[in-house]
């Protein structure tokens, strides 16, 4: 049994620890909220640009681009968007099973993130390029891996590349998911999680009418690598956002559970104390009785 010296250093220790998981779940709440209203900022330029481009698409006939180029190949490149750091519950976990899924011998990972450049080492997956994103993803750190991913598509190294993220649907709920970059078909909405949509929808004609100038093959040959920029980019922002909201609901578990292990130790202490002066009374009140003898 332990002593009541060893149960106070105990009780030390996971309040310690229970501070440490507080404060770290304020500022992942805090980080959430911004990440959040970065992702939801994005939606309505992500709306319009696809709008625009589906415009473009059907004024613009038999229009051809490399992007556009579907081919025969299996030869696949994932970009894998990652966390940095752990404490964020089975967050990465959730994501790598779904990587892990993959064919090894046709599929070559870009890791946005330590954690899939960590794990595609650990696993001996063929790593194409790590990257690492800011805390606050910058448009830069997206047109970075876009145009990495892009260019080894136009050399013909892969035939397709698609992206593995973390769909951020709600605070408590967050999904793995695989959406197809290249080459691009149907122009989709991107619509991936923050309001409850949790699935890209084909964009459907709208009753609008665009006058491009220029004509809109030029426009779209210049538009489409943009495009897939900023498709990265709100993949980022997406998994940022389920990044931060994972770690606060993992630091406020963390912290309901070592209050909770207070509680039980305190209990137990309180018990062995109560017993222990109950002890000393009853030693006394033998010697008492025994001297008064």
């Amino acid at each position: 049994m332990a002593s009541l010296r060893d149960l106070r250093r105990r009780i030390k220790s996971i309040k310690n620890t229970a501070q440490i998981t507080k404060a770290m779940q304020m500022v992942a709440s805090a980080k959430m909220r911004k990440a959040q209203m970065a992702a939801v900022a994005g939606r309505p330029y992500a709306q319009l640009m696809n709008e625009v481009l589906s415009a473009a698409t059907a004024g613009a006939g038999e229009f051809s681009h490399p992007l556009m180029e579907v081919r025969e190949g299996n030869r696949r490149a994932v970009i894998l968007i990652t966390t940095d750091k752990g404490l964020c519950g089975a967050l990465n976990t959730n994501l790598l099973r779904e990587a892990a899924r993959l064919e090894p011998g046709t599929t070559v990972f870009i890791s946005a993130g330590k954690k899939g450049a960590q794990w595609a080492a650990r696993l001996k997956r063929e790593l194409g390029a790590e990257f690492l994103y800011k805390d606050t993803p910058a448009f830069s750190d997206a047109r970075a891996i876009s145009k990495f991913a892009q260019q080894m598509f136009l050399e013909g190294k892969v035939d397709r590349v698609d992206v593995l993220f973390t769909n951020f649907i709600s605070t408590i709920n967050q999904r793995p998911e695989q959406r197809p970059l290249l080459p691009i078909g149907r122009l989709q909405k991107l619509q991936a999680g923050v309001n409850g949509e949790n699935s890209a929808a084909e964009l459907e004609p709208v009753g609008k009418e665009y006058q491009f100038e220029p004509a809109p093959a030029k426009l779209l040959g210049d538009l489409l690598p943009q495009y897939v920029n900023y498709q990265v980019y709100q993949y980022l922002l997406e998994a940022k956002a389920s990044e931060h909201s994972a770690r606060m609901v993992a630091m406020k578990n963390a912290t309901d559970n070592a209050k909770g292990i207070i509680k039980d130790l305190s209990l137990e202490y309180n018990k062995l104390r109560q017993a222990n002066i109950t002890k000393e009374l009853l030693e006394i009140t033998s010697a008492a009785m025994a001297m008064g003898n």
